[in-house]
């Protein structure tokens, strides 16, 4: 009876495409809060500052930080990871992810994957807000969630296959950490906090070989996404009554 239930039933079935599910909802998010306010379009700083959404507009559809948690507003700690602060940002991000997504699906099955992102990006979020910074938004968190899953799972598996994805996810997590730190108001409290959820997550999800997909991970999947309509849904009530 459960397996009847809508989306569920897609996702014991393996057919929701969460990688570009993910991928159109961020580019989606990111068009809407560039049409929220178009003063800021055309100026630019410098590249890495090109076709950005002002903070105005990034706040009304829930960007995260410190100050958004003081208030009380506990759901940007979700909303943020699906938001993003310029065009270099969203495409970095979304290359990474339809990088590394389907594999980390083909390991883990779409439901663990979906649960390690959510996990993962809140987790992020979580730690960069406790670590004080302001505001921020992106997928890296979520993203570097995967990478420590991956890296989990190569250094788990062992053997030649999962010794090339440990030692491949090993330096690429690096690349991205030492960018990271390279380049300013990057927050590296996201990335950090992202890696180590995605860890945790993998740990105690487990992948495919070792344990096939259950019931209770497929609701589990079902129940991230709801939390994550509910968290979006807090904000646009919020946004609509302030």
């Amino acid at each position: 009876m459960l397996a009847s239930i809508p989306v569920l039933r897609e996702l014991i079935n393996g057919r929701i495409s969460f990688v570009d599910s993910l991928t159109l909802i961020c580019f989606s998010l990111y068009a809407l809060a560039l049409a929220l306010d178009i003063s800021n379009l055309l100026s630019m700083d410098n590249l890495f500052s090109f076709l950005s959404p002002t903070s105005g507009s990034l706040l009304k559809l829930g960007m995260g930080g410190a100050i958004p948690l003081s208030y009380g507003h506990w759901w940007t700690l979700i909303t943020a990871t699906y938001l993003h602060g310029s065009l270099l940002h969203i495409l970095f991000n979304i290359l990474w992810l339809r990088q590394i997504g389907p594999l980390a699906i083909e390991l883990f099955g779409a439901s663990r994957f979906f649960i390690i992102y959510t996990l993962a990006g809140f987790s992020g979020a979580l730690v960069s807000a406790l670590a004080g910074t302001p505001f921020f938004v992106g997928a890296s968190g979520a993203i570097f969630g995967l990478f420590g899953a991956l890296i989990y799972y190569g250094w788990h598996r062992g053997g030649t296959f999962g010794s090339t994805i440990f030692r491949q996810m090993l330096v690429w997590a690096a690349i991205g950490l030492i960018f990271g730190f390279m380049q300013p108001r990057v927050d590296n409290w996201g990335h950090i906090g992202g890696f180590i959820g995605g860890v945790i997550a993998a740990v105690a999800l487990g992948y495919q070989e070792r344990t096939r997909q259950s019931l209770g991970v497929h609701i589990g999947a079902l129940v991230s996404i709801l939390v994550v309509v509910l968290c979006f849904a807090l904000q646009a009530i919020t946004f609509l009554s302030g």
